[in-house]
């Protein structure tokens, strides 16, 4: 998915402090763009917190109801540095991307893209979905992976089911299930379905750290409420959490990870590490899409962010870069 925000800002991404116990984060309404303009709810980055482990960006939409909304409607659009990764609960989304990759996201799979050096993809919600739900996370590749070449995948995982919850790990290993998944950190990410009234205590690495997002019904996260839509932000040396749901089913997911260590520079739809960089991404997605230069070489010979099919819809322009040097804030 793009942040198709159009004065984007630059957020350095490091890890923060961990003194707090649990941290909520609120999230904030982003259009998606288009005329009817689906909104998301963006709960990462935040100026409080904006890396959870390697988890970089957390975008959660719907139910939309596709008629209303217009739905998932995102051309084709650049990105560094990171892997994306789509979930969804309901509908479906055609994803196109420049390294020949085509897949339909569906409820239940993980479609994990990992852009490397660079990729540019598409993502249209498909004719037949009437409501789309779910999430777009963006994990940041450390500097050993950031220059790797462009890759997809896809993986269904089986769910694992006890008393009163459904547990599915897409990413990592949760539960005695484990993803096949490749990460470049250490990652979790799994999606958790509660009846009412259950409890679920669950083994977690105290190395990680965790976030737990409430898509739907009432939860206590080790005692704590959590609103709908809310993130919620465990810091590393928890070796355990407790969810509790309320009178409502609850879904939500669990994401996590060791702290990355370093520092990226995240604008728009680029991770890189400084200001030049940064710059160079813009500059060369815009030659290569014709606009502002001519078309540029790449890398050795070839386009960064690689080619499309004919008669796809235009591809997105990047925002104006600030006026001001691009930059880290703490």
């Amino acid at each position: 998915m793009s942040n198709t925000e159009a004065v984007p800002r630059e957020v350095l991404c490091e890890a923060a402090g961990t003194a707090v116990d649990i941290e909520i984060l609120v999230p904030r309404a982003v259009p998606l763009g288009g005329p009817r303009a689906m909104d998301v709810r963006r709960t990462l980055p935040q100026r409080q917190r904006s890396l959870i482990g390697a988890w970089c960006f957390l975008d959660h939409y719907g139910p939309d109801h596709v008629g209303a909304t217009g739905g998932m409607q995102v051309p084709r659009h650049p990105h560094t540095g990171l892997q994306t990764v789509s979930w969804l609960f309901t509908g479906e989304v055609e994803h196109r991307d420049s390294a020949g990759f085509h897949a339909m996201v569906r409820p239940g799979e993980i479609n994990l893209m990992t852009a490397g050096r660079g990729i540019s993809h598409s993502e249209y919600s498909t004719p037949e979905t009437d409501v789309l739900h779910g999430a777009q996370l963006w994990v940041a590749l450390p500097d050993s992976a950031r220059h790797m070449e462009p890759t997809f995948e896809s993986y269904r995982p089986e769910p694992l089911t006890g008393a009163g919850w459904t547990l599915r790990v897409f990413l990592g290993s949760l539960a005695g299930s484990t993803s096949p998944v490749t990460t470049h950190s250490p990652l979790l990410g799994a999606e958790i379905l509660l009846e009412p009234g259950a409890t679920l205590e669950l083994a977690t690495d105290p190395t990680f750290e965790h976030g737990v997002l409430l898509d739907a019904g009432s939860v206590h996260l080790d005692g704590h409420p959590l609103a709908t839509d809310h993130l919620a932000f465990l810091p590393v040396g928890r070796s355990s959490l407790t969810l509790g749901a309320g009178t409502d089913p609850v879904r939500l997911l669990l994401i996590g990870g060791e702290p990355l260590g370093e520092k990226i520079l995240m604008w728009w739809n680029f991770v890189g590490r400084s200001h030049e960089e940064i710059v160079s991404y813009r500059d060369q997605w815009q030659a290569e899409i014709g606009v502002e230069k001519p078309a540029a070489p790449g890398i050795g010979g070839t386009l960064r962010f690689g080619t499309f099919p004919a008669g796809e819809p235009a591809a997105l322009p990047a925002p104006a870069l600030p006026t001001t040097r691009l930059r880290p804030r703490n």
